[in-house]
């Protein structure tokens, strides 16, 4: 029976169970597509690490014995379609088994479904990725009658069910969380470890993309790429960050600094995400090198790392599949205004959004807090549309697949979904930049104002946010405190501060 089986750009999975026999009956599909590099406008990067990741992997399978079809961008053959390019395989191969692995974004997920009830005379059947560490609907299952998915339960399920950091059914230390541990600024003159970046030409993807006028947006570097593209190079970056980067992961997790671009974190998230390493085995291998460290590295540091693999990722996984289709159409707060156009280059007077914007189109990369209390920040204070953000930070990060990307901009950014993801919205004035980065030093604006020309945008857009959206926010218990402080603000000076911010949000590109 000849057997085709569909691999996705981000399935590399080499230890899949698929894999541990070479059957001469079967024959597996991989694509470069325009249906995947146009669906929003990519980061170069992105799309370059994408098919070169493919490439290795077609490689590996094809010298292990197995039987690969793989299209390339260019390839007369490719109809830059998954639907069409499959049906033309079966077609011509006398195919009469389709096989695939979940999607794990729910546009695939349509495309295959609705491809497979087309097929009445081919047998067809969906497996699983042999990823992640929860069922796609567990999550949903597992708050079944709670309106808000508090994270912290399902990550101490987590935990518990994997026996991971536990002394039977309790914690070790006794404590689960150590976010409070994990808040600290970058010291002053503080040098990081210099990050590890992978040396490979990579003219040939580039000149192709260019020759197909792909679309896209950032910086590439041609000859010192920097993303891992196997299975290898993803374990040497692991294995960099336990032995580099690990000690300080937790302490400086949320610190921001223009002099550095990749600090303590791990930059194993594409890795991750298209399958390179597995969730599990990475979480051990950090574990058992804390473990060998005691000494040097404190539970924090760990602890931190192992929420963000355990429970933050699964967790966003669990939302997505729970929530969607809707949840990419949620706007609870009605937020309707066009993404600045300095989002695109960098070219703004905010230090802090110039940076962090910067550092993207440069690197595809900036972590989670400059994510979410810088970009994001920014965008929930102004207003912006929830779609127009979903496309940029799907577009411009190396580890933007929609499972993740969309969670964490809806949900936990903007609060477009109402509550599910966060319990309260993300902003902040320009304290909180200035406590957790070195950005505001030097800044045209001074982030100690409120009013007047040179006054910090964040100052007064923090609180034209909360008053313009008082009817929804202000019964929150979680963010009482700044609706107390505003209510006692002497009338004037609340219409001061409203005005500034009317100003700032007139002239907003700018800024």
């Amino acid at each position: 029976m000849k057997t085709l089986r569909l691999i996705l750009g981000d399935q590399l999975n080499i230890q899949h169970s698929w894999y541990d026999t070479v059957d001469q009956d079967v024959v597996y599909c991989m694509f470069e597509m325009r249906q995947e590099t146009d669906y929003v406008k990519h980061h170069i990067q992105k799309i370059v690490a994408f098919f070169l990741a493919m490439r290795s992997f077609s490689d590996e399978l094809k010298e292990k014995g197995h039987q690969v079809i793989y299209y390339k961008l260019d390839d007369p053959k490719n109809k830059q379609n998954l639907r069409e390019n499959i049906a033309s395989i079966i077609g011509e191969k006398g195919i009469v088994k389709f096989e695939y692995q979940e999607p794990d974004e729910y546009r695939l997920d349509q495309q295959l479904n609705e491809f497979c009830l087309g097929q009445s005379h081919l047998s067809t059947e969906m497996t699983s990725s042999e990823h992640f560490l929860s069922d796609r609907m567990e999550l949903e299952n597992f708050f079944t009658g709670k309106k808000t998915y508090l994270m912290e339960s399902f990550y101490r399920s987590m935990r518990k069910r994997y026996d991971i950091m536990m002394e039977g059914v309790k914690p070790l230390t006794g404590k689960w969380n150590y976010d409070h541990d994990n808040r600290k600024k970058l010291p002053k003159d503080h040098v990081p470890p210099t990050p590890l970046v992978f040396k490979k030409d990579v003219t040939e993807v580039y000149n192709l993309l260019k020759e197909q006028n792909v679309d896209s947006i950032g910086d590439l570097h041609q000859k010192d790429f920097l993303w891992p593209t196997t299975r290898q190079e993803s374990k040497e970056l692991l294995e960099f960050f336990c032995e580099h980067c690990l000690i300080r992961f937790g302490m400086f997790q949320d610190a921001m600094t223009p002099a550095y671009w990749s600090l303590y974190h791990s930059r194993i998230s594409f890795a991750l995400n298209v399958k390179m390493l597995s969730p599990l085995e990475v979480i051990h291998k950090v574990i058992a090198h804390w473990e060998d460290h005691k000494e040097d590295i404190s539970i924090a540091q760990v602890e931190g790392f192992v929420r963000q693999i355990l429970g933050w990722r699964e967790y966003m996984r669990g939302i997505y599949w729970a929530k969607m289709p809707e949840f990419a159409q949620m706007n609870f707060l009605n937020h309707q205004r066009p993404l600045p156009a300095y989002f695109w280059t960098g070219d703004t007077k905010m230090a802090c959004m110039k940076h962090a914007i910067q550092q993207s189109l440069h690197y595809a990369y900036a972590h989670h807090i400059q994510r979410l209390m810088i970009t994001g920040n920014f965008a929930l204070l102004a207003g912006v549309s929830p779609d127009e953000l979903d496309e940029w930070y799907l577009g411009i990060y190396i580890d933007a697949i929609q499972w993740v990307e969309i969670t964490n901009t809806r949900g936990m950014s903007q609060f477009a979904d109402g509550g599910i993801v966060g319990t309260k919205p993300y902003v902040s004035s320009a304290n909180y930049i200035d406590k957790m980065s070195h950005y505001c030093k030097g800044c045209y604006y001074n982030k100690k104002e409120k009013i007047g020309e040179r006054s910090c945008p964040f100052n007064s857009l923090y609180w034209h946010f909360y008053d313009r959206h008082a009817d929804q926010l202000e019964r929150n218990p979680r963010i009482g405190m700044a609706y107390r402080l505003w209510n006692k603000m002497d009338e004037a000076k609340k219409e001061d501060i409203l005005a500034q911010a009317e100003v700032h949000l007139q002239n907003i590109e700018s800024l």
